[in-house]
């Protein structure tokens, strides 16, 4: 059973860091994309990073480029988001989620339960 757990969410003011990460179980993901979105009360869900599991590349959302590094430790199956000047237009729920390669943007197979963080001006 394939298990994305997130986790390091939480309060910040605005100008500060969080890491969040995702423990993935239950299956290899060299043939994964593993992304992070996010979805605000009342917005829809919006794409934020992503990595392909092999080969290391990175992807982010215009917004937060230069702010954010998404990485991952195969070792441990890992998968992290580091947050920093962190805005409160950052404020949301965020879900690790792991997709082949080739699908779409959007889409994913499977989701974690999210990890609120919540940026306080």
């Amino acid at each position: 059973q394939v298990q994305l757990v997130e986790s390091g969410g939480g309060l910040v003011q605005a100008g500060g860091s969080l890491r969040l990460s995702c423990a993935a179980s239950g299956r290899t993901f060299g043939g994964y994309a593993m992304k992070w979105f996010r979805q605000a009360p009342g917005k829809e869900r919006e794409f934020v990073a992503r990595i392909n599991w092999s080969s290391g590349s990175t992807w982010y959302a215009d917004s937060v480029k230069g702010r954010f590094t998404i990485s991952r430790d195969d070792a441990k199956n890992t998968v992290y988001l580091q947050m920093n000047s962190l805005k409160p237009d950052d404020t949301g729920v965020y879900y690790c989620t792991a997709a082949p390669l080739g699908s779409g943007w959007s889409n994913f197979d499977y989701r974690g339960q999210g990890t609120q963080v919540t940026v306080s001006s």
